[in-house]
């Protein structure tokens, strides 16, 4: 290999940097809470007591359930209820369920695959030479182009998430509270999206009554290993 051909090569190694952190950019954004929530005559703080159980008796008991019934006791605590020893002792019940579906492909056109085109040139087909978009309306967008791809066309899988919270008057059984929230993402996660879907729940709450919003959630951390 000549010297010529291996700056070739580095530089295209390089100029595939960006692209790939374009990439992956493209992949980090956030996904968004949609939340509903009813309200009738909820106690202010004072005086109450809480407790969460598990509205699906097959959560019960379990450790996963625990770690996020964790996250709705850290909320209510920040609200000012306090929490009881035992659901026994507690003047309010949380009810608190979660779930994600199998998800559902998708598919999406990613534009031209080469990562040297850009929307920002326009092309003139009869010379293959490439001018700065705002030229004359004789020059043609590039979307002809007889060395470079067309567009890829991509499938991925979307996962629908949610979380259901329910507050009951323990002593007499009526309901206080009702809310949902549920997100769309890419994520199947439920160590990432039920601690953000708690987050979008307790966003202002406990919210107006029939009232539904739309929060955006953070976009989940991906580790990228680099492999030379």
């Amino acid at each position: 290999m000549t010297d010529l051909t291996k700056g070739w090569g580095r530089k295209i190694r390089l100029a595939s940097v960006p692209v790939l952190l374009l990439g992956l950019a493209a992949c980090a954004t956030p996904f968004r809470a949609d939340v509903s929530r009813f309200q009738s005559q909820l106690p202010a703080p004072q005086g109450e007591s809480y407790f969460v159980v598990a509205d699906d008796p097959a959560l019960a008991g379990g450790l996963e359930f625990a770690q996020y019934a964790d996250l709705v006791e850290a909320q209510m605590a920040s609200l000012g209820y306090a929490q009881a020893a035992s659901a026994e002792d507690a003047s309010l019940l949380v009810r608190f369920d979660y779930d994600v579906d199998k998800g559902r492909e998708r598919v999406r056109s990613t534009g031209f695959s080469d990562p040297f085109y850009s929307p920002w040139y326009r092309y003139r087909a009869r010379t293959g030479f490439y001018r700065p978009r705002y030229y004359s309306s004789r020059w043609g967008y590039g979307y002809y182009d007889p060395w470079f791809g067309g567009p890829e066309v991509r499938s991925y899988t979307v996962y629908t998430s949610g979380i259901d919270m329910k507050i009951d008057r323990a002593a007499t059984g009526e309901r206080l509270f009702e809310g949902k929230a549920e997100a769309i993402s890419t994520s199947n996660r439920l160590q990432y999206l039920v601690p953000n879907l708690v987050e979008a729940m307790f966003t202002d709450f406990p919210g107006n009554s029939g009232e539904t919003l739309r929060i955006s959630i953070a976009p989940e951390k991906t580790t990228v290993r680099r492999v030379d």
